[in-house]
């Protein structure tokens, strides 16, 4: 996920922002996508496993920046405000996430390859549906003689050249090392307490996804909450408020267990929603109102890079070799407590330095401002 993140949704984003519609390109990773999901309970080598889900990465990473993209492009054509109607729409893919878990969990799919029949049929319907979505076409083609950087597309990459927009992308990049996280780790924290026999048969263990799916259910919320934020406090404060969820979201599963501390691992599920929705959601809808519309695509792929690209490759890389290197008995079990108070060190230590380092006046009038 994280290797075809560094690359693809900012190459798409030029695609889509120079010379092929948004929403036909998005249609047509998820038909390309669903045939690879199709194909992947027939691969038994783990090897060719890795590369076949990368495949599938390759298309699948760009469409999280597209479907952006299309949901700001239809609201800007339409006339809306996407700060206030983007949430409300954008909730219904968080519906559809608790849904997909909900089936695979219920269903007892987890750990067959019946969930990527699952996963390729929702790819398929979603991809033919992808081109009955309003029309969003290239719109840096209608501009007059442009330079080599604009001809290759890569006009967004001068926001680097901006100190806050630099600033604020290298902290999404750190902030989707703490989603990498949670992502790549909370599963395996509540598979681990079925090896102990004080747990293994209680209700929780027996459908870990279902618990899991709180922290979506809660996205639901944080998710409409957004806009009031976001006017009231400005993206600095809300993204702190995200970095702070996330110490609280790491401390919690450090202390909880599925008996006498099942209360601490829901509570860390709730407060995923903030911590999720008030990074990834605003801080899409901070870059779309840092850009013009040309490169609207572009800039969506650029901070798709950084969350969900580096920013999971990094966090991927160092918290394996941390764990193996601190965090791993003799045993080969893992020190889960120890685990998650590192990982809350981290947030923490983030936090601070964005409270520091990122200056960004808000005023409450207007949300943000529109670079020209």
């Amino acid at each position: 996920m994280g290797l075809s993140a560094i690359f693809m949704p900012a190459i798409i984003g030029i695609i889509a922002d120079r010379y092929v519609n948004a929403e036909r390109l998005l249609g047509l990773c998820h038909l390309v996508g669903a045939a690879v999901l199709a194909y992947i309970p027939e691969v038994n080598d783990p090897h060719t496993f890795y590369y076949v889900l990368l495949l599938y990465m390759v298309f699948y990473m760009p469409t999280l920046a597209l479907a952006n993209t299309v949901s700001y492009t239809s609201l800007s054509q339409s006339g809306l405000d996407s700060v206030k109607a983007f949430p409300p729409i954008r909730v219904w893919g968080t519906i559809g996430f608790i849904a997909a878990m909900w089936i695979v969990s219920l269903l007892k799919l987890e750990k067959t390859a019946g969930q990527f029949y699952v996963a390729g049929a929702a790819s398929l319907i979603l991809g033919l549906y992808s081109f009955t979505l309003p029309k969003c076409p290239p719109r840096a083609k209608t501009e007059g003689k442009k330079s080599i950087s604009e001809t290759l597309g890569l006009k967004a990459f001068a926001l680097f050249g901006n100190t806050k927009m630099a600033l604020f992308f290298l902290f999404a990049l750190l902030l989707g090392a703490a989603l990498q996280l949670t992502n790549a780790y909370g599963d395996t924290f509540l598979h681990d307490f079925a090896k102990e026999d004080q747990y293994k048969d209680l209700l929780v263990m027996e459908y870990p996804a279902i618990i899991m799916s709180i922290s979506q259910i809660s996205e639901t919320l944080f998710i409409l909450a957004i806009p009031f934020f976001l006017r009231r406090f400005g993206i600095k404060q809300v993204m702190l408020f995200s970095m702070i969820a996330w110490v609280l979201r790491f401390g919690l599963f450090a202390y909880g267990d599925p008996a006498g501390g099942l209360w601490m691992i829901i509570l860390s599920c709730i407060v995923y929603g903030m911590a999720f929705d008030f990074f990834n959601i605003s801080g899409s809808l901070f870059v779309d109102t840092q850009v013009k519309p040309e490169i609207r695509a572009s800039a969506q792929g650029i901070f798709m890079m950084m969350t969900n690209g580096f920013g999971a490759w990094l966090g991927s890389l160092v918290s394996g070799y941390v764990i193996t290197k601190y965090f791993t008995n003799p045993d080969n079990s893992l020190q889960w407590q120890n685990i998650w108070l590192c990982f809350a060190g981290y947030a923490l230590v983030v936090a601070i330095l964005f409270a520091i380092l990122f200056r960004h006046k808000h005023d409450r009038s207007q949300v943000v401002t529109v670079s020209h």
